[in-house]
């Protein structure tokens, strides 16, 4: 059984780097058109050069998910020069954490307005596309903060949290078009946004000690899930928030395991 996707024309938010860079080099690498979009227009130039190096096919446009009339104009751009969107994949977001009593109004708009209303408003420009289409992926960037969030993350998970929420309503509303809307929610994967792998030893490995799968998880992992949730293997999936967080929620203590497996004789490299 394979996932195929070649022909494919998708449209990654925040793909200029992290995450959404890895999902949209995965992508293409399997046969997608991938249309990425992001604020940083250095990021971008550097993305086509590789494109262009690769021979992927793919374009790349200049966007602030935050506004709406950008976001209408390329959307608007890529429906007149493609004639279709197969996949939206809005992984655009932001992390400005601390806590309610000396978060920032600013602070708090920034979260909500780039992690939810982002994916309003890419949603609701792709939409009409999708329906006329009678079929189409939508998945959107939720976060393992948005089930159990962290001190000092309020208006984050709080964002994050809508986007679960939204995807389902939409799911909802496009079932009887053949689309369907997802959202998934990674755990820990080092980004230039978490700077997770740079932390101490002593914090990484507080961090590592929650896991099930004590490592850090990888772009790949989510690049790979977003492949299958865009694939016809996932035809029957949608409303759902899809847990790739390395088992955070699978026993409440997990470094428990792994002391009985010290115990045990098991070499392990932590």
């Amino acid at each position: 059984m394979l996932i195929d996707l070649h022909g494919k024309i998708a449209v990654v938010t925040g793909a200029g780097r992290g995450i959404g860079r890895v999902i949209a080099r995965t992508l293409a690498g399997e046969g997608v058109t991938v249309l990425t979009n992001d604020i940083d227009e250095a990021n971008l130039a550097d993305q086509a050069r590789e494109f262009a190096e690769r021979g992927w096919q793919g374009k790349t446009y200049l966007c602030d998910v935050r506004e709406a009339a950008q976001v209408q104009d390329v959307v608007s751009r890529i429906a007149e020069e493609y004639g279709r969107i197969d996949i939206l994949v809005n992984n655009a977001g932001v992390a400005v954490g601390g806590k309610v009593e000396a978060l920032s109004e600013a602070a708090w708009d920034l979260n909500f307005d780039t992690n939810l209303k982002g994916v309003f408003l890419m949603c609701k420009e792709v939409v009409p596309l999708m329906k006329k289409q009678r079929c189409g992926r939508i998945l959107n960037a939720a976060s393992f903060g948005a089930i159990v969030p962290i001190v000092g993350s309020a208006a984050y998970s709080a964002s994050k949290a809508g986007v679960i929420l939204f995807t389902r309503a939409l799911a909802g509303e496009l079932g009887p078009w053949n689309v369907t809307a997802n959202c998934y929610s990674p755990g820990m994967v080092p980004t230039q946004m978490n700077h997770f792998a740079e932390l101490p030893p002593e914090r990484q490995n507080r961090l590592l000690d929650t896991l099930t799968l004590r490592h850090w998880g990888e772009a790949t992992d989510v690049a790979q899930l977003i492949c299958f949730l865009a694939s016809d293997l996932a035809g029957y999936i949608t409303g759902a928030m899809i847990d790739i967080s390395g088992g955070k929620l699978a026993t409440q203590i997990p470094q428990l395991a792994y002391e009985a497996a010290r115990a045990e004789g098991l070499t392990l490299s932590d």
